[in-house]
């Protein structure tokens, strides 16, 4: 048994879609009330103008509205189906011109919408480096432009390859740290430090730190004192000569720490000179330094290196990302908000930022304008073609109505004209009777 059949929707899916369909069908409703009134109208008129002359005005115009309201629907319908079904020629015009319509849309755009012209005066009306500056000076803006880079910082650590980072770490690593000589680097840097006197204050905490080991920890000092002496030295001697040696050790790093023109420490700024001045000069030295650092930093300790430093870095930085509070999340917000108030105060950096994203997008568009375009001209295509008329129905059928109820009047108004004009001058002129 055959489904009876439902009421087309027109494809109306949202409740806008279900809104403009009951606005159509409404206005649809009016047209074909109109039409009836006027076959009314004319049934009416026709019976009573032989008895009554003047009701052949009425009969004349409802006869006008009629064709009016005729002609105004066959001329809607055949925009988008055949009307009644019948395969009249030039009807169904949108299903069957889908495509032309589609690349006439997309050109119209391209030319009208994408042009350069238009595309840079409403730019220029922009300031959307002031807007930005704006809209970052929110905190909750700026929270959530922290979130979403947050977010994407996330999604790349995801998908980064720990085995590939840590190809890279050790790579970057070996040509920028071990391959280099260290030699002259390092005598270059110890040059400096000595220059500057920053020597001086390592030695101080050096004589500081060990004076109070020494008074801390005399027995340990004693011990070593002792193990020197030969075994038949007495124990009294023993004594006399730990307690000697401990007080003067103690006395000589006091005076080294406070004297800064004494021997010892003037002795070790020469000799951190010279060795400053031999890294840098002496074949000898520089080879034995870089097989002691070819040594300690062979492929397994750089390659054991890399992957300890990226799990500790990775680490740390999913932990900061994923806590709104901590401390790179914060100063993400912060640099955010601080960038906004600058965008909002510096005149130069706007017409800068403004100029950029100007030249950017007119060259975006003016590199795929045509492609843009496309984009239209393809969808349009892709629609079946009976979907196509009836989503162009949906959205502009209201208004086509208004065809047909205007058709209906002007009929009405034109017929009136036509049959006064036809009855009170031609049939007087031509001595016809009425």
């Amino acid at each position: 048994m055959p489904q009876p059949r439902t009421r087309r929707t027109l494809g109306a899916v949202s409740p806008v879609d279900f809104q403009r369909l009951a606005e159509l069908r409404r206005m649809q409703a009016i047209a074909v009330g109109l039409l009836i009134a006027m076959a009314v109208l004319f049934v009416v008129s026709f019976i009573l103008q032989a008895k009554f002359p003047a009701w052949g005005f009425v009969r004349a115009a409802s006869e006008g509205g009629m064709v009016g309201a005729l002609a105004d629907w066959f001329a809607v319908t055949a925009l988008f189906r055949h009307p009644l079904g019948i395969k009249i020629p030039h009807t169904n015009l949108i299903s069957q011109k889908k495509n032309d319509i589609g690349e006439g849309l997309g050109s119209f755009i391209e030319e009208n919408f994408l042009a350069d012209d238009v595309v840079h005066n409403k730019l220029s009306e922009i300031s959307g480096a002031r807007r930005a500056g704006e809209w970052l000076s929110d905190r909750r803006n700026a929270e959530r432009v922290s979130a979403m880079a947050a977010s994407a910082g996330l999604g790349a650590l995801a998908v980064l390859d720990d085995d590939d980072v840590q190809e890279l770490i050790e790579v970057l690593v070996r040509r920028h740290v071990i391959d280099p000589e260290w030699g002259p680097l390092l005598g270059r840097a110890a040059d400096s430090f000595v220059e500057g006197g920053h020597h001086e204050a390592l030695l101080e905490i050096a004589a500081d730190r060990l004076e109070g080991w020494l008074v801390e920890h005399p027995g340990a000092f004693d011990r070593v004192v002792s193990s020197q002496l030969p075994s038949w030295v007495p124990g009294i001697v023993d004594r006399f000569v730990d307690n000697r040696l401990h007080a003067e050790a103690v006395r000589f790093v006091q005076r080294v720490a406070a004297e800064p023109k004494h021997p010892f420490r003037l002795a070790i700024g020469k000799f951190l000179s010279d060795l400053a001045r031999d890294l840098q000069s002496q074949e000898r030295l520089q080879q034995q330094l870089e097989a002691f650092k070819h040594d300690v930093f062979d492929s397994p300790r750089i390659r054991a290196l890399a992957q300890s430093t990226w799990q500790a870095a990775r680490a740390a930085f999913i932990e900061m990302l994923e806590d709104p509070e901590s401390d790179l999340r914060t100063r993400m917000v912060r640099a955010a908000q601080d960038f906004g108030m600058k965008l909002q105060e510096d005149a130069t950096l706007q017409y800068k930022i403004d100029v950029w994203v100007m030249d950017v997008v007119e060259h975006l568009v003016r590199t795929y304008r045509h492609d843009l375009a496309n984009v239209i001209t393809e969808t349009v295509q892709r629609w079946d073609a009976q979907e196509a008329a009836e989503k162009i129905e949906l959205q502009v059928g209201k208004d086509l109505q208004f065809i047909r109820i205007n058709g209906t009047v002007v009929g009405s108004l034109a017929g009136l004209a036509i049959y006064a004009i036809a009855t009170l001058v031609i049939t007087p002129l031509a001595g016809l009777p009425h």
